[in-house]
């Protein structure tokens, strides 16, 4: 059965993309902070130590795992907005406001029938991931689309894991069929293979879109929520192995983080703003991880076929400005590297 439900904010879907920015003030991040918690977005939020072997994760056999049949689904009227969900989540995890959470995932499917693309703002995303301007969807503009959806789904309070202390370790994207700027797209998300892991606990969020109730492409993200009572097994460090030379270095400029925000819609402090990035443990602001896999996949366009898998495992951020090494494998593989360090930051296959 579909329930149909309003959404409890009144921003447009170009409200969500535009804006705004600056959702969560210094006082409430610095008390996030103080919690050991962080905002989610498409980086990490622990340190360097604790996630150099997360990326292993992200492609474990799931089987044992499989989420429940017969969700029920909630339709919609349209996109929820971004800043909201966000400013929710943040004040979810203070101590004196926040809910107790559930111990299973909603067994809930959401679901927004008949978005469409703004041309204008393809391009625009297109000109920050590097893509060439076509009315073809590059693989990772869908999850642009319908990443407020997913939001919705994990930022509600009683959510087995807090947004604000979410680790996004891996992504895999997997494109039926090119499609085009003129369809109409319907989109569905829910949660799914909630697991232990050493740190605390993983899960799935699953991004569906459909064209005539045809499935065209599914993302899958996964998600790390870090238990300060996980012992994590012993820590490694210096096991590097040394980043190939590739074929290309790209310079990653500081306006990075707020040019993806303006085009993404996730518009967390940590990519867009120094003081949010030092209140939240990095020194400047970092690159979105999905801005890097969209990055490699604007790269390896021509080679792509029209229909394909992409996975990727996020590992390091990139802190902004930096210098980043971009390499293709001959075996369907490419990596981007820190070019001074050699440190890895994406580790993708493509078949």
């Amino acid at each position: 059965m579909v329930r149909r439900e309003e959404p409890n904010d009144d921003l447009t879907v170009h409200e969500l993309i535009d804006g705004p920015t600056e959702v969560i003030s210094a006082r409430d991040l610095a008390a996030v902070r103080a919690t050991g918690h962080q905002i989610a977005g498409d980086q990490h939020d622990i340190s360097v130590e604790e996630t150099h072997d997360l990326s292993a994760y992200a492609t474990t056999d799931l089987s044992a795992y499989t989420a429940r049949a017969g969700r029920a689904r909630t339709e919609l009227p349209r996109m929820p907005a971004s800043g909201p969900l966000y400013r929710r989540a943040v004040l979810g995890s203070l101590p004196w406001v926040g809910r107790r959470r559930s111990a299973e995932l909603p067994n809930v499917a959401l679901t927004v029938r008949g978005v469409t693309v703004d041309r204008a703002h393809l391009a625009d995303y297109d000109r920050v991931c590097g893509f060439r301007l076509t009315d073809a969807l590059p693989g990772t503009y869908p999850h642009v689309m319908g990443f407020p959806l997913a939001l919705r789904l994990i930022s509600a309070p009683d959510f087995p894991i807090p947004l604000t202390g979410v680790v996004h370790v891996g992504n895999r994207i997997t494109v039926r069929r090119a499609i085009d700027a003129g369809e109409t797209l319907d989109f569905t998300a829910y949660a799914e293979n909630l697991r232990p892991h050493p740190r605390g606990r993983q899960l799935d969020v699953v991004l569906v879109a459909s064209v005539d109730g045809q499935e065209v492409w599914r993302g899958v993200s996964t998600y790390l929520g870090r238990d300060k009572s996980a012992t994590g097994g012993p820590r490694k460090q210096g096991e590097w192995a040394p980043a190939p030379t590739g074929p290309a270095l790209w310079r990653v400029g500081p306006r990075t983080g707020r040019d993806y925000a303006r085009v993404s819609g996730d518009h967390n402090p940590i990519h867009t703003s120094r003081l949010g990035a030092r209140l939240l443990g990095y020194p400047r602001p970092i690159a979105h991880g999905m801005w890097s896999k969209a990055r490699c996949l604007a790269a390896l366009a021509p080679r792509l076929p029209e229909a394909y898998t992409v996975e990727v495992a996020f590992k390091l951020p990139i802190r902004l400005p930096s210098t980043v090494n971009f390499s293709a494998i001959p075996d369907g593989g490419f990596l981007l590297n820190d070019a001074r360090t050699g440190h890895p930051h994406l580790v993708g296959t493509i078949h």
